[in-house]
């Protein structure tokens, strides 16, 4: 689909997303642990800086510098995962929850193959503009064999 959304990227079927989701599971595992850790120890972080002036070297200033500095390490990992996601034609969503996209099409159209961490395979699928909350169940017609055709999900 030339000038599309999906314009050289990977499109998936059903068939392919289940396949690659050993190793996608894997990667969002670990994306997801350390999205939540990261999210708690900054929200902490920040109610230990909240009035407190910046560069004070008292007892606390360099035990804070580190969180800081452990902080930074932590999301740079973060974005290594997100960045092996990409790397497989998958689109992360939501880190602490698992959500990722695959691309694909439906009759046609673009559409987003959708897994959340905790599933055993993709069973849904959205419109590009639906999000998460627009999900649909795959259906035996759009899951059949990932071939296009009237309801059908592939490439």
């Amino acid at each position: 689909m030339p000038g599309g959304p999906f314009e050289g990227r990977k499109i998936f079927t059903v068939e392919a997303a289940n396949a690659s989701l050993p190793l996608v599971r894997a990667i969002v595992a670990d994306l997801a642990q350390l999205s939540r850790e990261v999210v708690e120890r900054r929200e902490r972080l920040s109610l230990l800086l909240a009035g407190r002036e910046r560069g004070v070297q008292d007892a606390y200033g360099e035990e804070l510098s580190q969180i800081e500095e452990e902080l930074e390490k932590d999301s740079q990992r973060l974005q290594e995962y997100v960045d092996e996601l990409q790397q497989l034609g998958v689109e992360p969503k939501n880190g602490p929850d698992g959500l990722v996209d695959f691309p694909a099409l439906l009759d046609g159209r673009p559409i987003y193959l959708c897994w959340k961490l905790g599933e055993a395979e993709v069973l849904h699928w959205h419109e590009l503009d639906a999000g998460f909350r627009g999900r649909q169940p795959l259906t035996v017609g759009t899951a059949a064999d990932g071939s296009n055709g009237s309801g059908q999900i592939g490439s």
